[in-house]
């Protein structure tokens, strides 16, 4: 079903709402964990940041699977198909 609906643009709102704060970037091919330090029209930064190879229950208090990446990290905008708050 098609319905028409008004989009308007909130500022600091999305990524830039959640700068400071550890994040989880589910993405096309990976899921990374980090604190969001950095976010620009093509990339964002994570520090201390983690890819989670295996999730274990989203309730759990840590991911069963998540190893360390040995600096910060870029992840292209485009590759980010969720994000928030999980862990």
């Amino acid at each position: 079903m098609k319905k028409l609906v008004n989009v308007t643009e909130v500022e600091g709102e999305g990524l830039v709402a959640l700068m400071g704060q550890t994040v989880t970037l589910f993405c096309s091919n990976y899921i990374y964990t980090g604190k969001l330090v950095g976010v620009n029209d093509n990339c964002v930064l994570l520090e201390a940041p983690k890819i989670v190879y295996e999730t274990g229950a989203f309730t759990d208090k840590a991911w069963k699977d998540a190893q360390a990446l040995p600096n910060s990290w870029y992840v292209q905008i485009s590759a980010i198909e969720s994000f928030g708050i999980l862990k």
